[in-house]
């Protein structure tokens, strides 16, 4: 771990413990539910349109409210499955999305990430079968396992851009994520890849991945993809919207970019 890493992170908050540090406990903590729960056969929640949450995603979420009302009792908390937790109008409020990648989990791939996000400030995102856990303090981002904390180094140099192809594509016809796959100049930069999990974002930030591409609406505040663009932003990646613009209200979508060159590129593909 860097000198700078560890200066930022043992500051602590008034209660002794880091928001970093939270953050990270909440993340583990529905990873490990999302762990036990592996290859059992789940209930289902139906949430319509073919979407829907296991009781593993239920339970993890649970973990994760637990961990954060015992270390935050004050801060209000937008789960995906429960949706707001505590004041909503809270001054410090929590992103969690305890089970990014519910079909690839209930068709038993392994493909999936525990978010929890600080809006504003620290984030987790946790691979429940990798071992990491990819952080941020919003300053530095760096990953932790089995053998401590490491920088994470965004580069482009894999030349694979994970594309989520996941309805609804807000922004058709002018931009279709599949219509990407097919045009020659991606194919003559890039080579693509279909994860269906915002870990995704993760490995764009710890250099795994190029780029990462997603149509959908404001995306800033998303359960889904708050600890991500966290994480990208402060690993030192370009995040913006399709269109180019930053992300934020009125935006759609996301490209993650490992550097402004490969942004710069793959915006030009998607301009057409």
């Amino acid at each position: 771990m860097t000198d700078s890493i560890i200066a930022r992170d043992s500051t602590a908050d008034t209660d002794g413990i880091h928001d970093t540090e939270v953050a990270i406990a909440a993340a583990r903590a529905g990873a490990d539910v999302v762990r036990d729960l592996y290859g059992r056969r789940l209930a289902r929640i139906d949430k319509g349109a073919g979407d829907f949450a296991t009781a593993a995603d239920v339970a993890a979420e649970e973990a994760i409210l637990a961990t954060l009302r015992a270390a935050r009792p004050e801060d209000g908390v937008l789960g995906e499955e429960g949706g707001q937790q505590g004041t909503a109008g809270a001054a410090r409020q929590w992103r969690v999305d305890p089970l990014c990648g519910t079909l690839n989990y209930a068709a038993g791939t392994m493909v999936v990430a525990v978010n929890v996000a600080l809006r504003g400030g620290a984030a987790a995102v946790a691979d429940p079968f990798g071992g990491e856990v990819f952080c941020t303090d919003g300053e530095s981002a760096w990953v932790r396992d089995d053998d401590g904390d490491r920088p994470l180094a965004p580069t482009s140099a894999t030349g694979l851009v994970d594309v989520n192809l996941d309805p609804p594509f807000p922004s058709a016809p002018g931009f279709r994520a599949v219509d990407l796959l097919a045009r020659p100049r991606f194919a003559e930069h890039f080579r693509p890849r279909v994860v269906s999990s915002t870990l995704a974002l993760a490995w764009v930030a710890a250099g795994r991945r190029a780029a990462y591409v997603t149509d959908g609406q404001d995306l800033s505040e998303s359960v889904h993809f708050a600890a991500g663009i966290a994480l990208c932003r402060a690993a030192g990646c370009v995040v913006t919207g399709v269109d180019g613009a930053p992300v934020g209200p009125g935006v759609r979508g996301l490209v993650a970019a490992a550097d402004a060159g490969t942004h710069e590129l793959l915006m030009s593909v998607i301009r057409g």
